[in-house]
């Protein structure tokens, strides 16, 4: 059973300067939720109550928004918006919190394995908080966790198909259905940022994973790419020669709310919901 769920958020969030210049992109809100409360209640919807946190000395709002505060919860007792801190509240009461600071940006394997020291030697998820994702039924990460079960000496990617225009931003997966299977696979190569001529598919890796702790041992011995980061696409594919990694096209929405347009599409269809 996956108990921990990895975030990481240490990242300065530049696209959306100037309003990420003193507040973190992971606390931006879809109207009335910052993103990183999202990403913990997805977490929280697979069983899991262990949130680890890669984070900065710049990202001290996210740790104060997972904890109480007695002023505001003085001020609203006994008035119509008393129960506007609910959801966040039974979230502090569910989750228990760590936190560990990434000292450098050098890539999202980097900010894995940075949290090696919190995670231990067990399986665990990882969320990008920026991957604002929905379902009407079972949570993305929770059909990872069902999947997981009956394979738990693999890693699990969530992939989804994307325009051939825009597999360039993406890690794209080459693999092969799993018996009996319409929506996972078992994966035989990454390419990280390919050409449309160069990619195999059309399936890209979003920001949901589940890795095992083997994932550390090859972090530890994956070399730097060009840009001076250890990305953990090179490091799933380390294992995905072994046949440990299953990608899974998920049932749901992903917003990209790491751009301004996914972030505008995801506030758009949110707001339409409560018309």
């Amino acid at each position: 059973m996956i108990k921990q769920c990895l975030f990481p958020v240490a990242g300065y969030g530049t696209r959306f300067l100037p309003a990420t210049k003193a507040i973190p992109k992971e606390m931006l809100p879809i109207l009335t939720k910052p993103l990183i409360q999202y990403a913990v209640e997805e977490a929280m919807s697979a069983g899991i109550c262990s949130m680890v946190m890669v984070t900065s000395k710049h990202k001290k709002a996210i740790e104060n928004h997972f904890k109480p505060h007695p002023e505001i919860e003085a001020s609203i007792q006994n008035t119509t918006k008393e129960s506007l801190l609910d959801e966040v509240n039974q979230v502090i009461e569910y989750c228990d919190f760590s936190y560990t600071e990434q000292q450098q940006m050098l890539g999202l394997g980097h900010a894995i394995y940075t949290g090696q020291a919190l995670i231990g030697n067990a399986p665990f998820a990882v969320i990008l908080p920026d991957d604002l994702c929905t379902s009407e039924s079972d949570s993305v990460l929770l059909q990872m966790t069902k999947l997981y079960q009956q394979h738990p000496d693999c890693c699990i990617v969530a992939i989804e198909a994307v325009l051939e225009s825009e597999v360039d931003k993406y890690g794209v997966i080459d693999g092969e259905l799993l018996p009996n299977s319409s929506n996972a696979y078992r994966v035989h190569n990454m390419v990280e940022k390919p050409t449309a001529v160069e990619a195999p598919s059309n399936l890209a890796i979003i920001g949901r994973y589940i890795l095992t702790p083997e994932i550390f041992t090859v972090l530890k011995d994956t070399p730097a790419d060009k840009n001076g980061e250890i990305q953990i696409t090179d490091a799933l594919m380390t294992l995905a020669k072994q046949g440990k990694v299953i990608a899974y096209q998920f049932q749901g929405k992903r917003f990209d709310c790491g751009s301004i347009n996914g972030f505008v599409k995801a506030t758009h269809v949110f707001a339409k919901k409560l018309l």
